[in-house]
């Protein structure tokens, strides 16, 4: 199944690129992230809560960034397995600065097997929409975190995240 799309943010390219690789905004901004740790081969072990429908559970698994190619591209693979089945997936992230923002375009293929794969392919498609969706918006509310302290010459205050707060900001965009 392919899943791709666009998404703008007022922020340098350069600040977005460093966010994008950064375990630390990473397990902050993907949605249900428990746990995202750095491996000896540059690799992430992660693990994550979520769901489609009412197939819920928590996974484990792998991600590494490849082709990477500072400040402009890197290539995602996703690994991951639980007790409602099973993730894999390569995706592209392309930044291309316009002015003072930056779009980030994204594709990719992601095959889900087990129980997971019953609820269908529009359902899981339509979540990954949504789960990429409140990722970018997260991600874009660490952007304008660092320019404000910037601006202000305090310290980042890093902003909370949840699927209501996300949910809110995508709203208020």
């Amino acid at each position: 199944m392919k899943i791709e799309g666009t998404y703008t943010i007022k922020a340098p390219r350069e600040r977005m690129f460093a966010l994008l690789v950064a375990p630390e905004v990473l397990q902050r901004c993907v949605p249900g992230c428990q746990s995202l740790e750095t491996q000896e081969d540059g690799s992430y072990k992660m693990t994550m809560k979520t769901g489609i429908g009412s197939i819920k559970g928590q996974f484990t698994g792998l991600i590494r960034l490849e082709d990477i190619v500072e400040p402009e591209h890197y290539q995602m693979i996703v690994e991951g397995k639980g007790a409602p089945g099973f993730l894999k997936g390569t995706g592209a992230l392309d930044l291309t600065e316009q002015g003072d923002e930056t779009t980030i375009s994204y594709s990719g293929d992601v095959s889900v097997g087990g129980t997971l794969a019953s609820v269908g392919q529009r359902m899981v498609l339509s979540a990954a929409k949504m789960m990429a969706g409140q990722f970018f918006t997260a991600i874009e509310a660490e952007a304008k975190a660092i320019a404000k302290a910037e601006e202000s010459g305090e310290a980042v205050e890093l902003p909370k995240h949840g699927f209501l707060r996300n949910a809110i900001r995508q709203i208020r965009r």
